[in-house]
């Protein structure tokens, strides 16, 4: 047990830069260290974060569907419209994920329900599939920091 737990610290962990917090949706994600901020998106829901290699989007938005169950469905069902052929997917009443392949791409996305389950907050992270164990990593990060505040701007 114990050597598992020291190779376990010799892994490296990826360093996450800062926290970007939307205060329209109310939520916060730690971005990783070396992707660069694209803007605020005009809607003030979300923002791009980039490497030469990645994109992080990072976005809220409100449930349109009969629940947010049934949101991260339709959701799902977008990317695959997208082309983005789904491998994996787990869903509970207030988080869910999902991923896919498309050519040497890779997409994994990330819903937390806000709001009593009335918004969302999301992040779609896409690389290519050379960086895989490169961005393992990263992904279990952004999914542990994806998280409500202590509240929305439009909620009410």
């Amino acid at each position: 047990m114990r050597l598992i737990l020291a190779l376990l610290l010799l892994l490296p962990v990826p360093a996450f830069a800062a926290d970007y917090v939307n205060v329209r949706y109310g939520y916060a994600i730690s971005i990783p260290d070396g992707f660069a901020a694209q803007g605020e998106s005009d809607n003030g829901d979300g923002q791009v974060f980039k490497t030469p290699t990645a994109k992080l989007t990072v976005y809220g938005g409100n449930v349109m569907e009969r629940d947010f169950e049934s949101e991260v469905v339709a959701r799902e069902r977008l990317a695959e419209q997208a082309g983005w052929g789904i491998t994996y997917n787990v869903s509970a009443p207030d988080k869910a994920s999902y991923s896919g392949k498309r050519g040497a791409r890779i997409l994994y996305a990330r819903m937390v329900a806000l709001c009593g389950g009335r918004q969302f907050a999301a992040f779609e992270f896409e690389y290519s599939k050379a960086d895989l164990q490169k961005f393992d990593p990263v992904v279990t990060g952004l999914v542990r920091s994806l998280r409500a505040t202590d509240g929305s701007a439009s909620c009410g």
